[in-house]
Parts: C-alpha cells; structure tokens; sequence
C-alpha cells in the first residue's frame, strides 16, 4: 500500500496558478488510479480529477475542467495538479487520493480511495 504526501499550497490571487504535488511511498505506485479531491468549509469533499495507472486517461470535474491539468511521474512516484486561472471558489483543503481499483462511474465518488494524504490548503483571494 503506498502512503501519500501532499505539497504546493498556498495563498494566490484570482486568476493565478499553482501547481500541487503529491509523493507516494511504495513500489506499486504505477499500478493505482491517482486523484485529487477538495473540501472547502462546510462542504462535502469533492472530486476534482484522476489519472489512471499509465497516464494515458485523465478525467476533470466539470468546475475545473480547461483550468487543471492532473499528470503523473511514475518514475518519480509523483502526481501533479496545475491549477490555473484560479478562483476564489477553488479555495479548499486539497487531497491527493489512491485506488487500486475504480470505474468509470466510481472514481469520482470519495469511498472509492482507500488511501489519502493530510491535504494542502489552497486560498484564492478575490
């Protein structure tokens, strides 16, 4: 099983970037699905994007989509979000997440992962 650490956050203005970086442990990284989920105050954690094991297949919640890109280094055992064109409703804890195994109807549902890091903060100030 592999364990996941989250960097990158921080504070940015309305329409800038950042980029997100996610570390896992282990030597079947290669094999999992990889997320990145967000939870803002009072609210329910959501899907934000996934990328599966070869990084061929790339899938973006609708809010995001045009605006992040999720990639993967297998060599590396990494997993990046670029966010750009930031908003200040992107503002949210956000968590790097992994599944062995997930379909197309589950991966963005957050029961599928069975393994999340601690979550970086992200703020975009208006």
């Amino acid at each position: 099983q592999v364990q996941l650490v989250e960097s990158g956050g921080g504070l940015v203005q309305a329409g800038g970037s950042l980029r997100l970086s996610c570390a896992a442990s282990g030597r079947t990284f290669s094999s999992y699905v990889m997320a990145w989920f967000r939870q803002a105050p009072g609210k329910e954690r959501e899907f934000v994007a996934a990328i599966n094991w070869s990084g061929g297949n790339t899938y973006y919640a609708d809010s995001v989509k045009g605006r992040f890109t999720i990639s993967r280094d297998n060599a590396k055992n990494t997993v990046a979000l670029q966010m750009d064109s930031l908003k200040p409703e992107d503002t949210a804890v956000y968590y790097c997440a992994a599944a062995r195994q997930v379909s197309l109807e589950t991966m963005r549902i957050a029961v599928s992962y069975d393994t999340w890091g601690q979550g970086t903060q992200v703020t975009v100030s208006s």
